[in-house]
């Protein structure tokens, strides 16, 4: 049965937080809140946790992985991210977007895209992910909580626990939580495409 730790959206107590990290940190895959509905999380390490993504998501090598890190500094160190990119991730970020840019020597091989070396980075607005990425020291390996043949769309957190118990280790429960994806941006090969629209507005094209 997974671990449910239910706290307080908008004053996250830290020690519910530590105990999260902690358990991120051995390898174990939890659910957490963010700004676009709960989300997948694991350590940028856990190969097993991150295998376990893999299979209930039903994805392959293609694709991109996303990074939930504490700010634009911390984007630089996993991304590589030239003066246009920087421009649009500073007038975006914290926000509900996801950006798509190529993977620094910092990411594992096994996060990356295989082909082009890509990763997605983001930084939430939302308190408790905000909290949990800061507790944590370094970005969360996150993922849309999309799983194939479960319809978890419009759930209660108390029900959602319930339909994906079983899949998890562990779920950072606050409650109601915004349930449109992020909206997501391609900034590979000198190009800006958007691969997904979703609660991010798109106000460049």
């Amino acid at each position: 049965m997974a671990r449910r730790l239910a706290i307080h959206p908008d004053n996250p107590q830290a020690r519910l937080l530590n105990q999260a990290v902690e358990a991120l940190r051995a390898g174990e895959l939890w659910v957490y809140p963010t700004d676009s509905g709960y989300a997948f999380a694991c350590a940028l390490g856990a190969k097993s946790a991150l295998e376990r993504v893999i299979r209930l998501r039903q994805l392959d090598a293609r694709h991109n992985f996303t990074l939930a890190c504490r700010d634009l500094r911390q984007v630089a160190q996993y991304a590589r991210v030239d003066d246009r990119a920087f421009r649009l991730l500073k007038s975006h970020l914290p926000g509900p977007y996801t950006f798509i840019l190529p993977a620094t020597a910092a990411v594992p091989k096994r996060v990356a895209t295989e082909r082009k070396r890509s990763i997605g980075v983001r930084i939430p607005d939302h308190r408790v992910a905000a909290a949990l990425i800061e507790a944590n020291a370094e970005p969360i390996l996150s993922a849309s909580l999309l799983i194939p043949d479960l319809d978890i769309h419009g759930l209660e957190s108390e029900e959602l626990y319930e339909q994906i118990e079983a899949h998890i280790d562990g779920f950072l429960d606050c409650g109601p939580c915004p349930g449109d994806p992020t909206t997501v941006v391609s900034l590979l090969d000198n190009a800006l495409t958007v691969l997904r629209r979703g609660a991010g507005v798109v106000d460049w094209e």
